[in-house]
């Protein structure tokens, strides 16, 4: 009895399924994309528009009826001016055609030990080079910034002036200081003696900007010290690649001037603004943090 075989029938080829995008790595690199040349180009259009930018609130000021000198208007202007240093920073990051990530202006997560101890070991160290000079020249005298903001006129100007200085500096300095210029400059690699001096160099060079950056709101005196402040942040950036714990120091630093200096407060009140930036700076910049890379290691 023989048998037919049935049809082969044959199944249409399954259509190609596209490969899924590789996920991107996490970020391990400490080096920003930006070149060495942008960071003295920031520095001048940065001040160029932070100008621009305080004239423009004075005349608006000035239009409303506001003196150009009243604290409301120096705290805008001071906030502008911030902001210009800012703007200018992510344009020049963004000038060379890739998208910057957060993580490329330190905005990386730290373990806490590692951040606790660059923390403590820079803001001793600013403070040991603070009393020694200070007993060599003898240091006097406040800043005149919480002046210019009318920190004795009213609840409102106090309540300004702590937000600018313990909030608003320390997030738009460190960002554009410590995660950009300090950046830039670090890609000059500079040998001496078959070594690479090129972070100490760019640390020093960035201490001295962040130095005369205090012109205007610290008396001469006191450009020396902040200068050191301002390089101690660097190493601190450098050693965690973080700039939460720079950001920390750096509003700590301005509240104990603030309160202690200015204000003449108690402690429990100089710990209670501490707690109060600190708390405002995590919820503000925590979100920019690359949560899907490596915490950041010590260098």
């Amino acid at each position: 009895m023989s048998s037919v075989p049935p049809p082969q029938v044959t199944s249409p080829e399954p259509e190609p399924v596209p490969a899924p995008a590789p996920a991107r790595p996490p970020d391990t690199s400490d080096e920003p994309p930006w070149p060495v040349w942008t960071a003295p180009a920031a520095v001048l259009v940065g001040l160029v528009v932070g100008v621009l930018g305080s004239v423009l609130v004075a005349g608006i000021g000035a239009a409303l009826g506001a003196s150009t000198t009243s604290p409301g208007v120096t705290l805008v202007s001071d906030v502008v001016f911030d902001l210009g240093f800012v703007a200018t920073a992510l344009y020049f990051a963004s000038a060379n055609g890739r998208h910057p990530r957060p993580s490329d202006f330190g905005y990386r997560r730290v373990a806490l030990k590692v951040g606790a101890a660059a923390f403590l070991l820079a803001g001793v160290g600013y403070y040991i080079v603070t009393a020694v000079y200070s007993a060599l020249v003898k240091l006097h005298g406040t800043d005149k910034l919480p002046k210019d903001l009318g920190i004795g006129t009213s609840t409102a100007a106090l309540v300004g002036a702590a937000i600018f200085v313990c909030v608003v500096a320390p997030i738009a300095e460190e960002f554009f200081f410590r995660g950009f210029i300090f950046g830039a400059l670090r890609r000059a690699h500079v040998k001496l003696g078959g070594r690479n001096i090129g972070t100490w160099l760019a640390a020093i060079e960035t201490g001295i900007l962040f130095g005369i950056a205090h012109t205007g709101s610290a008396a001469a005196q006191y450009l020396i010290p902040l200068g050191f402040l301002g390089f101690a942040l660097c190493i601190v950036r450098w050693k965690t690649r973080s700039l939460y714990p720079c950001m920390a120091l750096h509003s700590v630093n301005n509240s104990i001037a603030l309160g202690y200096n200015e204000l003449h407060w108690n402690g429990a009140e100089i710990v209670g603004l501490i707690a109060g930036s600190i708390a405002v700076i995590a919820a503000v910049t925590l979100p920019l943090a690359n949560r899907n890379g490596a915490p950041a290691r010590a260098s």
